[in-house]
């Protein structure tokens, strides 16, 4: 299967990109917190009935689920919170992007100071390249808002970004045997440990609508299933360091489908940071071994 092999980071990104379609639909309709929860709160049963069905086992060792719960903490939890409450509370989702653009060059760091990864002079070039072109990508999209933007949103945003950097840091950590899908299920555990008393901050005020049960339904199948799952397969089969560069990607595909779906501009200074990353994503992928 080495042609599907190739094509799951390309359906990663992809899928990934497209979080922003659920998170632009649902926002007006439910707070943060709450639409997190409920989420998640829908997320569970269905990857139970995905282990299920598939003949897998709940049983993992309390190291093996104790680790996908830390693990949920961060990249679903803390992540998605951060985000969601950043832009929820003023913040363009284009400096959103451009903070969380860090995350791949805050994992390779972790990755080769954790993981002893052997990161190289060139995928650091490749990784410091790939967020000057995030830069030029996001930047129309800043306009004139960047100093009325809260103090609190950037912490939010920065914190989101080093829950996901730490998060896929720490699942390449874990334990041997784990199976994929049984580990993601308890992965939502660990999400609403996160969410759940945040939300009880909020009124949990939901007002019901075709575009929030889109937005609920594409982050739930397309996202928390679909896309994570494929990320937990490539973290398995591939270096943290490398699979965080495909990050980069993400706000590139983002542009590229709001262009397409939403009207939005794409000027020549997008198209050079694109350029950009995508060479920055071929400087650091790994040397094929011999």
């Amino acid at each position: 299967m080495p042609r599907l092999t190739t094509l799951v980071p390309v359906i990663f990104v992809l899928l990934w990109s497209t979080g922003f379609i659920g998170a632009r639909l649902g926002a007006p309709y439910a707070e943060p917190f709450a639409f997190l929860s409920l989420r998640f709160l829908i997320v569970l049963p269905l990857m139970g009935a995905i282990v299920w069905f598939s003949g897998r086992s709940f049983r993992l060792s309390r190291k093996q689920i104790l680790h996908a719960v830390t693990t949920g903490m961060l990249v679903h939890g803390v992540y998605l919170s951060g985000v969601f409450w950043a832009i929820d509370n003023g913040m363009p989702a284009g400096v959103t992007a451009l903070i969380t653009g860090l995350q791949p060059f805050i994992t390779g760091t972790l990755a080769y100071f954790l993981l002893k990864e052997d990161v190289t002079k060139r995928q650091w070039i490749g990784l410091a390249a790939g967020f000057f072109g995030i830069v030029l990508v996001v930047l129309p999209k800043l306009g004139s808002g960047m100093a009325q933007i809260p103090l609190w949103t950037v912490l939010a945003a920065f914190i989101a970004t080093l829950g996901i950097a730490t998060g896929t840091t720490w699942q390449k950590r874990q334990p041997l045997n784990t199976d994929l899908v049984s580990g993601t299920f308890f992965q939502y555990f660990g999400a609403l440990l996160i969410t759940l008393p945040l939300s009880l901050t909020e009124t949990w005020v939901i007002t019901w609508s075709g575009d929030l049960i889109f937005a609920l339904a594409w982050l739930v199948i397309v996202l928390s299933i679909g896309a994570v799952l494929l990320l937990m397969y490539l973290l398995q089969h591939g270096a943290a360091s490398a699979t965080a560069t495909l990050f980069y990607l993400t706000p590139v595909a983002a542009a590229i489908e709001s262009y397409f779906l939403f009207g939005e501009t794409l000027d020549i200074i997008q198209l050079i940071g694109m350029a950009i990353v995508v060479i920055a994503i071929a400087v650091c992928r790994p040397k094929p071994k011999t």
